[in-house]
């Protein structure tokens, strides 16, 4: 991902349909709409200070830091001003993404042993458009009638 300051190589990053013309054969020019680091103890103060800065200035507008040996997650968005404001789970501990309409995640879900299967991920977040989809690749399988 390359912004005005840094070029950078999240682990994870989504770009919005409406910016997809950021998206290049080999690299996203300019900033992706969410960016999520897994934070080891090595990358610790280089994605929690140089990737911060620079995601914020570079107008990235939700930053996800998310440490499994601490079992912390950090949840940013840019704020009118565009600077980084930190977002809480609500009490029940999801987090709703404001970058990515109706992705919201179960903090709990991260630290898991074992982690919850996709499926029930999946039909937890929007049960009936996932149990659709579903349907239509078994059926496009042949798996179900059609």
């Amino acid at each position: 991902m390359r912004l005005p300051t840094s070029g950078r190589e999240p682990d994870v990053l989504f770009v919005a349909r409406e910016h997809l013309d950021r998206v290049l054969f080999t690299r996203v020019e300019g900033p992706a709409d969410l960016v999520v680091e897994i934070v080891s103890p090595e990358s610790r103060v280089r994605d929690r200070g140089e990737k911060f800065y620079e995601y914020q200035e570079g107008g990235v507008g939700e930053y996800w830091l998310i440490e499994p040996d601490t079992r912390r997650a950090e949840f940013y968005q840019l704020d009118p001003d565009g600077i980084y404001q930190l977002v809480l789970p609500d009490a029940a501990g999801v987090y709703r993404s404001r970058a990515m309409d109706g992705l919201w995640v179960r903090v709990a879900w991260l630290w898991q042993e074992p982690l919850p299967q996709v499926n029930q991920v999946m039909l937890e977040i929007d049960g009936a458009a996932y149990a659709q989809r579903l349907i239509a690749d078994l059926t496009d399988a042949g798996f179900l009638p059609s």
